[in-house]
């Protein structure tokens, strides 16, 4: 279940950001967050993405959400 979307985001290295499709249910793209550059974990986000393997930066729109999963983060990885 997501815990927040669009503005209100925080993640941390190894989370999914998840963009939703058009169409109810499905997702239009997926990838994992690489690259945080606030301590706080708010946007933007460095994503790898799991369709193309490029690394963007990421700024998250309404449409999208994290998949916050089980990991263990240090602050050194924050901001990287």
């Amino acid at each position: 279940m997501p815990r927040a979307t669009g503005s209100g985001m925080r993640a941390d290295v190894g989370d999914e950001i998840v963009v939703r499709g058009a169409a109810p249910g499905v997702i239009a793209r997926e990838g994992e967050v690489v690259g945080v550059h606030h301590p706080d974990g708010s946007p933007p986000y460095e994503v790898c993405w799991s369709d193309s393997g490029r690394v963007t930066l990421y700024f998250p729109g309404p449409d999208a959400y994290v998949r916050h999963l089980a990991h263990t983060s240090t602050p050194d990885e924050r901001g990287r």
